[in-house]
């Protein structure tokens, strides 16, 4: 299979099925391939939460979207798979987003023990977390988050997409402000 590296547009628009913070109709929606074990995933979304959180007062809390796909690089990141699986069994109990943040806080720590004390710390089933996590239960899952990634052009995590657009400008709060703003436009 071939892909366009140079496409600049999301090829899997947002659904009911991401993992999704605020409102899939927001006025502006990012969608954010990213990698548990990769700090400048990390970085990029803490990035997100601060023009999220600084943006709030001026959009409303319904005119922004943040959703997450996974992009684990495990040629890099030998952890990052296992993690992503970790992600979608919380999910699959209701913490998606609880242990996303325990993930990226704690991206040093991602081997299979810290995996389930964060579970744990979560209050989940970890009968059924380790059932999902050994028998690849969200593997599929995770795949087609790649596919959709490697098909709008993605090559590597951290990569961001605001309103179906690449955004490939400099990562800091101002310049993703400024992006929020001319997308909302």
């Amino acid at each position: 299979m071939t892909y366009d590296h140079d496409n600049r547009s999301l090829f899997v628009p947002p659904s009911t099925q991401d993992h999704i913070q605020g409102v899939l109709n927001a006025a502006v929606v990012f969608v954010m391939y990213g990698d548990y074990e990769c700090f400048q995933s990390a970085n990029v979304y803490r990035l997100i939460k601060v023009a999220k959180q600084q943006l709030k007062v001026s959009f409303g809390e319904n005119n922004l979207g943040f959703i997450f796909r996974h992009f684990p690089q495990i040629q890099i990141h030998p952890h990052a798979q296992r993690a992503a699986q970790a992600a979608e069994a919380a999910s699959a109990q209701g913490q998606f987003w609880q242990i996303h943040e325990i993930l990226f806080i704690h991206q040093q720590e991602l081997e299979n023990g810290y995996l389930v004390e964060y579970a744990n710390r979560l209050g989940l089933d970890i009968s059924q977390f380790l059932q999902d996590l050994s028998r690849g239960t969200y593997v599929d899952r995770i795949n087609a988050d790649i596919e959709g990634g490697l098909r709008s052009g993605v090559e590597a995590a951290p990569a961001l997409f605001i309103n179906g657009v690449r955004y490939l400008d400099r990562w800091t709060v101002e310049q993703i402000m400024a992006a929020i703003v001319v997308a909302n436009d």
